[in-house]
């Protein structure tokens, strides 16, 4: 079985340097993997926070699944995230020491267990935003040049 990615946090790619991934599981019920696996989630507000030796998911939003009523969850709840002992102490001293945010890049499948890529970040200046901005539009133009060239 391969990786199935559910939903990409582009917003973080445009707000922050990302450093490493981290593949971390996350603890779910039963009716937000199956929302999940329907695609119906958001990382655009999302963050992860280290409390008390554990690193826990906020503002991500898995949608409710289906009409079934009984067995809903909560959309936007805290979300444990599950990562070894010495995995989880090294990214709470890279946050306190270097002054890191850690992001959620990514939700995806993996051999059917939901996975979530963290990564340690820092916060881009608008200057940094300008400049990513007009790099991609300079890789767009030459795109469009070369598929014009072509012709």
């Amino acid at each position: 079985m391969g990786i199935k990615v559910i939903a990409t946090n582009r917003k973080a790619f445009h707000e922050y340097h990302i450093g490493e991934n981290v593949e971390a599981g996350i603890v779910l019920t039963g009716s937000e993997i199956k929302s999940i696996r329907e695609g119906r989630v958001s990382l655009g507000e999302s963050y992860v926070r280290p409390e008390r030796g554990e690193l826990w998911l906020l503002g991500a939003h898995i949608a409710r699944y289906g009409t079934d009523g009984r067995a809903d969850h909560e959309p936007i709840r805290p979300r444990k995230l599950l990562l070894h002992r010495r995995q989880i102490a090294g990214l709470t001293r890279e946050v306190a020491e270097k002054g890191l945010t850690l992001v959620p890049v990514k939700i995806y499948l993996k051999a059917g267990l939901a996975k979530l890529a963290i990564a340690p970040a820092k916060g881009k200046k608008l200057y940094d935003k300008r400049e990513s901005i007009m790099r991609r539009e300079a890789e767009r133009e030459m795109g469009r040049a070369v598929k014009k060239a072509k012709r």
